[in-house]
């Protein structure tokens, strides 16, 4: 009777512990820019006019917010310790060529996990990557191919360029786990279920570079780690 007991009292305990981290907490923070944020220029449209002028182009490397707030700064743990990988999308991810820009600008991909590259215009593109781990492609997407996929095998930080229209870049970066986040137009971000433990919080924006700190996550709640980058 009382092996009995034992098993009822361990079983629910083995499967909350399966279900997820028991001890886990979550990363908050804002990262802004100091001093006075540059306007961002205007990209002048050199080709295709009737399509990619329709709308105005500018500079987006670099978007900062009312509040000083920076948009797009990709932040992450650096040394997560679980084991875990970055379990796919439940919308397949999307690098859409609308209007003559890569749309959205910088995102975040699972490694491994097929990218439908959409091309809305209806002219000719190409999409031509620079990834740092990963092999590169550079392949041309004619108006009558809407859609092509393309994948990302390992964790990396890709810039894509179109060819035929030289202003257009974005960045893929693709993430080996799941403790990653992406700020939004206010400069916030949060990190969610991150087990407890000291680790090294990244902090990467295409213009401004990678900065890191370290940062402690509790058993339960959350911590802040907000972050200034420096003008250029």
């Amino acid at each position: 009777m009382n092996m009995i007991r034992t098993i009822l009292v361990l079983v629910p305990a083995l499967a909350a512990l399966a279900a997820g981290p028991a001890l886990a907490g979550d990363i908050v923070g804002k990262v802004k820019y100091a001093g006075t944020p540059p306007v961002p220029a205007k990209i002048q449209v050199t080709k295709d006019q009737a399509v990619c002028g329709k709308a105005e182009h500018v500079d987006e490397s670099l978007i900062v917010g009312a509040d000083k707030g920076l948009k797009n700064v990709v932040v992450d743990v650096a040394d997560p310790k679980d084991g875990k990988k970055m379990p796919p999308a439940a919308k397949k991810p999307e690098i859409d060529q609308n209007g003559c820009k890569f749309i959205p600008h910088v995102q975040i991909v699972p490694a491994g996990q097929e990218v439908d590259i959409i091309n809305d215009d209806g002219i000719l593109h190409n999409i031509h990557t620079f990834p740092k781990v990963n092999t590169p492609f550079n392949k041309a997407q004619p108006k009558f191919k809407k859609v092509m996929p393309g994948v990302f095998e390992k964790p990396d930080v890709v810039q894509i360029k179109c060819d035929v229209h030289s202003w257009m870049q974005g960045w893929v970066v693709v993430a080996g786990h799941p403790y990653y986040a992406l700020t939004d137009a206010s400069g916030n971000f949060k990190i969610s279920d991150v087990p407890a433990g000291a680790y090294t919080l990244e902090f990467w924006q295409e213009r401004l570079g990678k900065q890191t700190k370290p940062i402690t996550v509790p058993a339960t709640g959350s911590v802040t780690a907000d972050l200034e980058y420096a003008a250029k």
